[in-house]
């Protein structure tokens, strides 16, 4: 029987996430594809299959990505294998590295290279907030009703905040805590601007108890990602990033059929993952998880076993995952504090994770010695929770 590859992470490219009305869509995937490919150390040329991860301000741009536009603007015609699409919404980084591992294990693909960019913050505001009120959403009860994700984020937050018994304030801290990250990070949306709790209590009710500061910001973007088989990897003559585990539950499509919102796939997907590698959460470093409203990040951290059950908010805002912290979350500043980038928003917490395990983040952001990490991400309306252990190799 043939021996399956051992796939491996060897590069990351960014471009700092906000409004960037005059960086066409285009640019920002070829330019982003480029950076991964120099900080892989290998040639475009290698690349032999390309994994896009959709966008969701443009029929056409996410037409052109179906279609191999990207493929021929990076010189690929005739060298590439494939060229192809997958989705999931938030968790679709997760999924993404399962299918190109696959592809790598099975002798299908050498060298992927994971591409992902958006334009939200220049995107016209009335029709994204048009897609956000009917992307996920079922159409025959929730609609009509006028949920939107805003409104899913409240009713999580409602039920987290009482369930825990968390108050506004430790909700509000936690946007602070991010922000504290989101200082360090030069691709963050919010790198200039500090933030306290009484001016995110203060900003306009959305959708109560959820205040504007507490909802993510629509955002440019763009993240790459270069994987590629072990050998390859060990050729370099440097670090690189393998996958100890990996586990995921889906638990529902409508809000309305999940059991309990302050718990969803969170200890199922985490319990799997834990189940594959040799290690579990008290043996990371660190973790990057899904953060598009506080509550969803205090709940995936008690899920994944980073804290007590009912702890997460305060637990957060306690100052242990910030910069002078033991146990760091969210380096690049999350959703919350680096902007979000539609589905590329846990793409830039997975690019994050395998930077800072190749030790390249910058040096008041580098998690000093840092050797395993936990990636969490989550999709729609939070309808799974998806894991990925990874961890630091070298030749």
């Amino acid at each position: 029987m043939k021996k399956m590859i051992e796939p491996a992470f060897v590069g990351v490219g960014e471009l700092p996430s906000g409004k960037f009305p005059d960086r066409s869509f285009i640019e920002s995937l070829t330019e982003v594809a480029f950076r991964a490919v120099a900080d892989a150390q290998v040639a475009m040329e290698e690349v032999d299959t390309v994994l896009l991860i959709p966008c969701l301000h443009s029929p056409d741009d996410q037409a052109d990505l179906i279609f191999s536009r990207v493929t021929e603007e990076l010189g690929l015609n005739g060298l590439a294998k494939a060229n192809f699409m997958l989705h999931s919404g938030g968790s679709t980084s997760d999924n993404a590295v399962r299918v190109a591992s696959s592809l790598i294990a099975s002798g299908n693909a050498r060298t992927v290279l994971i591409l992902q960019a958006e334009k939200w913050g220049s995107a016209n505001l009335t029709e994204m907030v048009d897609m956000l009120s009917r992307y996920g959403i079922p159409r025959e009860w929730e609609r009509p009703s006028g949920i939107n994700f805003n409104a899913i984020g409240a009713l999580i937050t409602r039920r987290y905040m009482e369930t825990s018994g968390s108050t506004p304030e430790e909700m509000a801290n936690i946007v602070v805590a991010l922000r504290e990250w989101a200082h360090l990070n030069p691709n963050a949306m919010y790198k200039d601007r500090t933030v306290t709790v009484e001016q995110v209590l203060g900003s306009r009710m959305i959708s109560d108890p959820l205040h504007a500061m507490e909802c993510p910001m629509l955002a440019d973007g763009a993240v790459a990602m270069v994987m590629t088989d072990r050998e390859r990897a060990e050729s370099r003559d440097d670090a690189w990033v393998g996958i100890a585990g990996s586990g995921g539950c889906v638990s529902h499509y409508s809000v309305g059929q999940e059991r309990d919102l302050a718990v969803l796939g969170w200890p199922t997907a985490a319990e799997r993952a834990y189940a594959q590698a040799d290690w579990g959460p008290d043996e990371a470093d660190f973790a990057e998880v899904y953060d598009s409203y506080a509550a969803v990040l205090a709940i995936a951290v008690e899920g994944l076993g980073l804290c007590p059950v009912n702890q997460g908010a305060r637990w957060i805002g306690s100052g242990r995952t910030g910069p002078d912290g033991d146990f760091p979350l969210n380096t690049n500043g999350g959703l919350l504090g680096a902007g979000h980038t539609g589905v590329g928003g846990g793409t830039a917490l997975l690019a994050e994770a395998v930077r800072q395990l190749l030790w390249r983040a910058e040096e008041e952001r580098q998690i000093p010695n840092c050797e395993r990490a936990i990636v969490g991400g989550t999709g729609g309306s939070y309808m799974d929770a998806q894991v990925l252990l990874l961890e630091r190799a070298e030749s």
